[in-house]
């Protein structure tokens, strides 16, 4: 194994996490095929390449610097069974919608990065799962284990490693199609609305602008503008992400890049740590700080400015713009008073980060019935906070990060369509988290691009 000198006391190599404590791993009862796996894994093609990667740290730098946004958006966590073209194409239509209504609103591009095409793996409180008396291991995605409650299904399996590879192929086989292949011409906006939002009040407000989209086409062309041949209009900029928590699985998909020497991760453009896997004396930790990627870091109300700091460091010593992406996950009631310090260490050590807020994973709540749910109302209340407390600190808000799908789920509660804690059960499919709508995703888009409108006025 080639080995790389970095700014830390030792050396980095893809597999130099395996001498570091490392969290949220499953427990594999045959070794040798866990090997087995990683040997077949590695020898297969990346799944993107270390210019896309660089690419999107460039588009990134520019958040940075307050000259785009970053829309981050997708499944909690991508499952097997339910991967088919309608499902990748629902939701990447939505994460359009979304993009063209913030574009509109804020005048800047909006880097679109999708949790798709590899999030098949999540992080878990407990090892162990107990029905009526009976444990077994937890559910850990389906990249490790069944999400059935059964000894059978909650067994990790190393084949899956191969799977999920298999299935996050084709996801971005279509993604790129659709991205590149008309699907998201500005032309064919009016299409991109599903048949459910279609006739909800999100449709109808989509309509419009969709209307004076074409009617702004129509100007550029009257004009001499030749907007039916402009890439910028035919097609899209699309990128992946997920969590990179199961580090067989990103060790074996690491690659060097011929032309630049250094190592990238090859299962996504960006890849995150959770707030269950940055302690900086951690595998996952070690794991990042060696590749080339643009890199999340997801910050709880329990983040420090030091640990912070000392995070940057570890990760992105050289204070490389469009490198780190600070995601905080703080809750609605937590963010305005947690939140500044942060905000305060990195204006003062003048470190370059992009600032995103996902206002979903901070709001989880579980019925009385048992269901796991998330509130309307307090998502876009953590939102609003969000943009509030960095205009009070002069900083840049600069993404958000939600968990949704272009499917008719009944996950989320509140919202224009009014969805009640009893409705929920009507179409609850996810396995892990709840997720967002298309109608609620919108819903939310309109009120970000208000709020991108009134900053830019400002």
């Amino acid at each position: 194994m080639i080995e790389i000198a970095t700014s830390a006391t030792t050396t980095w190599s893809p597999d130099s996490w395996r001498r570091f404590p490392v969290a949220q791993m499953p427990s594999y009862p045959d070794p040798a095929a866990l090997a087995s796996a990683d040997k077949q894994l590695a020898a297969w093609p990346p799944l993107i390449f270390g210019r896309e990667a660089a690419t999107l740290r460039e588009r990134l730098a520019a958040v940075s610097r307050g000259k785009a946004f970053l829309l981050q958006g997708g499944d909690c966590a991508e499952s097997f069974d339910e991967l088919s073209a309608g499902t990748v194409r629902d939701s990447f239509r939505v994460i359009l919608q979304m993009a063209v209504l913030l574009t509109f609103a804020a005048s800047c591009p909006v880097v679109k990065i999708g949790r798709m095409a590899g999030q098949y793996a999540k992080p878990r409180s407990s090892d162990a799962e107990t029905v009526d008396g009976v444990s077994l291991p937890s559910y850990r995605g389906d990249i490790v284990n069944g999400a059935e409650f059964s000894p059978e299904a909650r067994m990790a399996d190393p084949q899956r490693l191969l799977r999920a590879y298999s299935h996050s192929a084709a996801t971005l086989n279509l993604l790129r199609a659709m991205a590149q292949g008309g699907f998201a011409d500005l032309h064919e906006v009016h299409r991109w609305t599903s048949d459910f939002v279609r006739h909800s009040p999100q449709g109808e407000r989509f309509e419009a602008v969709a209307q004076s989209i074409e009617e702004a086409l129509a100007f550029m062309e009257a004009c001499g503008f030749d907007a039916s041949s402009s890439p910028q209009v035919k097609e899209v900029e699309f990128y992946t992400s997920h969590e990179a928590l199961h580090l067989h699985y990103e060790e074996a998909l690491t690659r060097r890049d011929d032309a630049t020497g250094r190592w990238y991760g090859g299962s996504a453009h960006m890849l995150w740590l959770g707030e269950r896997t940055r302690s900086l004396d951690g595998a996952h930790v070690e794991y990042m700080r060696g590749i080339d990627n643009p890199i999340g870091c997801k910050l709880g109300p329990n983040a420090k400015p030091d640990d912070l700091l000392r995070l940057l460091d570890t990760l992105n010593p050289g204070n490389v713009e469009g490198r780190m992406v600070l995601i905080t996950r703080m809750g609605a009631d937590l963010l305005a008073e947690r939140l500044p310090a942060l905000i305060a260490a990195v204006q003062r050590e003048q470190r370059s980060v992009v600032w995103c807020c996902d206002p979903m994973h901070g709001n989880t709540v579980t019925t009385s019935a048992g269901v796991k749910t998330r509130d309307f109302p307090r998502i876009l209340a953590e939102v609003r906070s969000f943009f509030d407390v960095h205009a009070a600190a002069g900083s840049y808000a600069g993404g958000v990060h939600f968990e949704m799908t272009g499917q008719d789920v009944t996950e989320c509660t509140g919202g224009a369509q009014g969805l009640t804690e009893a409705g929920l059960q009507a179409r609850y499919l996810s396995a892990c988290d709840p997720r967002l709508n298309g109608s609620q995703s919108l819903e939310l888009a309109f009120l970000v691009a208000e709020m991108l409108k009134a900053r830019r006025r400002g």
